[in-house]
C-alpha cells in the first residue's frame, strides 16, 4: 500500500452553502446579535422609552424653571437696555413657563436622543450603527453652535433694525411676552436649521443621494436657503434672512464636502 492511500480523506465543508463564501453578502449590511421581538415587545419597549423621555424632560422643566430668572436676564442681553413691560396679569410667569420649557427641552436632548439610539439600535445593521457616534456628536455640536450663532449674530441683527426704524419715532418698550417669543423661536429654528449637515451625511452614507447630486442642484439650493431663511426668521427685516441663508448655504456645501470626503 502508498502512503498516500493511508491518509484519511478530508471532507471540506461548502461554506457558500451557508451563505459565508458569497461576496454579495456584505458583513457590514448585517445585524449582529439579531434578536427576535414581537410586536407586543416592541410596543412595550417603545412605551418604556417614551415614558423615560417624558420624566427626563419634566426634570428639566422643573430645575430650569427655580433657575429661570438668570436665564431671562440672559435672554435679555440682547435687546441692549430696551424697557420690558408686563402686560397682563401674570404675563411674566407664563414667559417663566414658556423659557423653561424651552431649557429643559434643550438640556433633556442628550437623553431623549440615548433612548431614541437605544430603541431603533437592534434594527440597525453595523454599516448603519458605525454611522451613530459621529451622527449624535455632529448634531448636538451643530445645534449648540446654531444657538450661539443665533444668540451672537441673528437676534442682535434683527433688534438694531426693529429699535434704529423707530428709534425717531416711538419709545421702546416692549411687551416680556412677544420678546421672548421671538427670541426662543428664532433660537429653536436656528439650531434645528444647522442640522443640515448631519441630513447629508446619512443621505449620502445610505446611498441615497450622492455628492455630485447635492452639488448638481444648487440653483435649487440658493432659492430652498432664501425661502428658508424668510420662513424661520419670525422678523421681517432683510438683514436677519440674509444671514440665516448666509448660513444654510454654507452648511449646505460644507455638507457636501463632508459626504465628498466619505468617498460618497
Amino acid at each position: 500500500m502508498t502512503p498516500s492511500q493511508d491518509v484519511d480523506t478530508v471532507n471540506v465543508p461548502n461554506l457558500d452553502s451557508e451563505g459565508y463564501g458569497n461576496s454579495d453578502n456584505d458583513p457590514l449590511d448585517e445585524l449582529p446579535g439579531e434578536i427576535e421581538m414581537s410586536l407586543f415587545d416592541h410596543l412595550e419597549e417603545l412605551r418604556l422609552r417614551i415614558f423615560y423621555s417624558l420624566i427626563a424632560v419634566a426634570v428639566g422643566i422643573i430645575g430650569c424653571f427655580f433657575a429661570v430668572k438668570p436665564i431671562v436676564q440672559l435672554l435679555e442681553v440682547p435687546a441692549q437696555g430696551v424697557k420690558f413691560l408686563q402686560l397682563a396679569p401674570g404675563e411674566y410667569f407664563f414667559v417663566s413657563l414658556k423659557v423653561a420649557a424651552y431649557t429643559g427641552l434643550i438640556l433633556s436632548s442628550p437623553f431623549i436622543l440615548y433612548q431614541i439610539i437605544q430603541f431603533v439600535v437592534p434594527g440597525l445593521t453595523r454599516r448603519e450603527r458605525r454611522l451613530l457616534g459621529p451622527v449624535v456628536l455632529g448634531s448636538s455640536v451643530l445645534f449648540g453652535a446654531g444657538l450661539i450663532f443665533a444668540y451672537l449674530l441673528l437676534i442682535p441683527a434683527a433688534l438694531n433694525f426693529f429699535i434704529s426704524y423707530g428709534a425717531d419715532v416711538v419709545e421702546q418698550l416692549w411687551s416680556i411676552d412677544k420678546y421672548f417669543e421671538f427670541v426662543l423661536l428664532l433660537l429653536f429654528s436656528t439650531g434645528l436649521a444647522f442640522q443640515i449637515p448631519i441630513i447629508q451625511l446619512l443621505l449620502g452614507n445610505l446611498n441615497i443621494v450622492s455628492s455630485e447630486r447635492m452639488i448638481s442642484g444648487w440653483r435649487y439650493v440658493i432659492m430652498g436657503a432664501v425661502v428658508l431663511g424668510a420662513v424661520l426668521t419670525p422678523s421681517t427685516d432683510p438683514l436677519t434672512q440674509s444671514l440665516l441663508a448666509g448660513a444654510v448655504l454654507g452648511l449646505y456645501f460644507g455638507g457636501v464636502g463632508l459626504v465628498k470626503l466619505t468617498g460618497k
